[in-house]
């Protein structure tokens, strides 16, 4: 294994990998953020998920 280190750079390599890796994490965060269910910043403080908020009023008593 350590023989592979005399074919690349050591910090090159490592840049690469954290920079992949951010790449990575943004995707991922950015993909949740385009769901309606995953998406934290649109719902409003303290408010169920819609998934939560639908079981929850097919749940509620009917009036009358």
């Amino acid at each position: 294994m350590w023989r592979i280190w005399f074919y690349f750079d050591i910090r090159r390599a490592l840049v690469a990998l954290h920079v992949g890796l951010a790449v990575l994490a943004f995707t991922i965060h950015f993909i949740l953020l385009s769901t309606d269910r995953y998406n934290w910043l649109e719902r409003a403080p303290g408010a169920p998920a819609p998934a939560q908020a639908a079981i929850e009023s097919s749940e509620a008593p009917a009036a009358g």
